[in-house]
């Protein structure tokens, strides 16, 4: 799909995703997302990297923090007509 408007592929999904993770962890400073894919019809993956206290907050119970934040951010994607896949690295 070419993009008329020229735009970063994954862009609004990438700003809500640091966004959640921000407001979520204690230091959000060391909140770091990398993109990486989405040319020629590629999904885009987004790396989510937070400080080592931090990654237990993001994840949540069971995952369920995690899941509901690649929920949100599929989402985001959805609405630009894009695809992605969320990683949390520790």
């Amino acid at each position: 799909m070419s993009d008329p408007y020229n735009r970063v592929p994954g862009g609004t999904a990438r700003a809500v995703l640091e966004y959640l993770a921000r407001h979520l962890v204690d230091e959000p400073d060391a909140v770091e997302v990398e993109t990486s894919g989405g040319s020629d019809g590629q999904p885009v993956r987004l790396s989510l990297q937070v400080s080592p206290g931090d990654v237990g907050r993001v994840i949540g119970r069971r995952g369920r923090t995690a899941q509901a934040m690649r929920a949100v951010t599929r989402a985001a994607a959805a609405r630009d007509g894009e695809e992605v896949f969320v990683d949390i690295v520790d």
